[in-house]
């Protein structure tokens, strides 16, 4: 019979330490308590991290874990310096878990008997409703009358911008949603995916208004990023890239205006595309600014994003298959991005020809953009809001209040300035494909949101200002974060785009 090996000095009181610097929230207790090296791990539902620095972040951008108390402890012994200690853990708000620690003594540290962590695996019950991802689910929420549809057996969440028949539109506000009516029709997208055999699966959040690229709803939370973890989901078609990203939805439904298609889908590691302008139908969606506002949809692969676009875009006369050899990168644009995040797109495409274009008031474009996105958001929504502004996030209110300062004639001022642009971009464009980062950095944290998001929309409103379609592919980067490659071409060469984006992911 083998002996148990004793538990070794100082072990148990260390890993009271923790528990009781988990439940405080003590920062600093717990970052002494985890080794501090680059290999060091942690890991729950969300992802892994790697190193002591990923931890820390995380740690102290999370608010506190949930409240729990063990109910039961394991301690295997591996020698009188490493033990591994097995907790079953019972959470205030109900339901079991489980946490593994690796634990290993460093004998030159006097704090806690030496003992530190060095892997730490997590798992909680899984919320059967997530309300950061979903305003409403169900199994479905509404089925497809259509029995053998070129999209039979795919789900979709639904941007809560978008009419669903029987349900209210949201818009990511609970109080225009406690006014909001109940749609009588489905939006004009919702009705052909449904005809083409798709399901509903849910309503998925957007932040107010879609007026947002960071997914930080203030009323309801940001869906988490299961690609990054402790890492901002991008917005504000977050809630439908999200559902797409942890499988429980196939399809994501959204719209892009500034980026809301592409910023989640690179954030995400998701194939994502902004239609031309115009290309689907608009009818039955909420609008933000209705210039600029497009319908997308995100998917895990390049063939269910294809087949989307079969269903939802115009038909097109046959043409050539565009190769991938007339990809045509931007180096002026790429060099917009962080370097990991441009080291990522070049390499995806080595043998792209460059494109010498530096478009050199692209700044003034990005500006232009943001007067005329704000100028056409008051216009649309400004009655309401007038005497609700507080009811909004503060950072989508300091959009609206800026908005509501914007001249007619500074509006008129934006609109030469992107009349201009368009016919620039429109030129460069012609019938090359460019490609350039979908983002400018791979998803921030939510501190470092505000900081990237002038950088992104230098890169997301030029398909925006043009009425271009443009396709995010997914790209990993050297530290194997998600990013994405963003492909642009003509208005009306969507399916171009699709075919080529199945063809790079073969």
């Amino acid at each position: 019979m083998t002996e148990l090996k004793p538990v070794p000095h100082g072990l148990l009181q260390a890993f009271r330490a923790y528990e009781s610097a988990l439940m405080s929230d003590d920062v600093a207790a717990l970052d002494a308590l985890f080794a501090d090296s680059p290999t060091t791990l942690h890991a729950d539902a969300a992802g892994l991290l790697v190193g002591h620095e990923q931890i820390a972040a995380f740690r102290g951008s999370r608010g506190g874990a949930p409240k729990r108390r063990i109910v039961q402890t394991h301690v295997q012994v591996i020698d009188e310096d490493h033990a591994l200690i097995v907790a079953v853990t019972e959470l205030d708000r109900g339901g079991r878990g489980l946490q593994t620690q690796l634990w290993a003594r460093d004998p030159v540290r006097i704090e806690y008997g030496g003992w530190q962590v060095t892997a730490a695996h997590v798992s909680v019950p899984a919320p059967a409703f997530d309300s950061r991802i979903w305003r409403i689910v169900g199994d479905p929420l509404v089925s497809s009358h259509t029995a053998d549809g070129a999209l039979s057996g795919e789900t979709v969440a639904v941007k809560d911008l978008f009419a669903v028949a029987g349900f209210a539109v949201g818009a990511g506000s609970p109080a225009w949603l406690e006014q909001a009516p109940v749609a009588s029709s489905h939006a004009a997208a919702v009705a052909s995916l449904l005809d083409a055999g798709a399901s509903i699966r849910g309503i998925a959040r957007t932040e107010e208004f879609a007026y947002s690229l960071s997914g930080l709803n203030a009323h309801y939370g940001a869906p988490p990023n299961p690609k990054a973890p402790d890492r901002i989901p991008g917005g504000s078609s977050s809630g439908s890239a999200t559902a797409v990203a942890l499988g429980q939805a196939s399809i994501g439904l959204g719209t892009d205006t500034g980026g809301s298609i592409r910023v989640p889908a690179a954030y995400q590691g998701l194939y994502g595309i902004r239609t031309s302008h115009g290309a689907v139908s608009r009818e039955g969606v909420i609008p933000l600014a209705k210039a600029f506002d497009s319908v997308g949809w995100m998917t895990r692969s390049a063939f269910l994003l294809q087949a989307v676009g079969d269903v939802l875009l115009p038909e097109a006369p046959p043409s050539t298959p565009t190769s991938v050899d007339e990809i045509h990168l931007v180096p002026s644009l790429v060099a917009l991005a962080a370097e990991d995040v441009a080291t990522a797109v070049s390499e995806a495409l080595p043998e792209a020809k460059p494109l010498a274009w530096e478009p050199a008031r692209l700044d003034e474009w990005r500006q232009a953009f943001v007067i005329g996105q704000a100028y056409q958001a008051w216009q649309a929504h400004g009655a309401w809001l007038e005497t609700r502004l507080d009811t909004l996030g503060e950072a989508v209110r300091g959009r609206f209040e800026m908005a509501r300062t914007v001249t007619r004639k500074q509006a008129d001022e934006a609109r030469a300035v992107l009349s201009q642009a368009r016919a620039e971009i429109l030129d460069v464009v012609g019938d090359r494909v460019l490609a350039y980062p979908s983002a400018s950095t791979v998803a921030p944290t939510a501190a470092d949101a505000a900081g990237v998001r002038d950088d992104t929309l230098r890169l997301t409103c030029i398909a925006g200002i043009a009425g271009l379609p443009a396709v995010s592919i997914p790209v990993r980067t050297p530290t194997n974060l998600p990013a994405g490659l963003c492909l642009v071409a003509a208005p009306c060469r969507d399916r171009d785009l699709l075919a080529l984006a199945q063809r790079l992911a073969e």
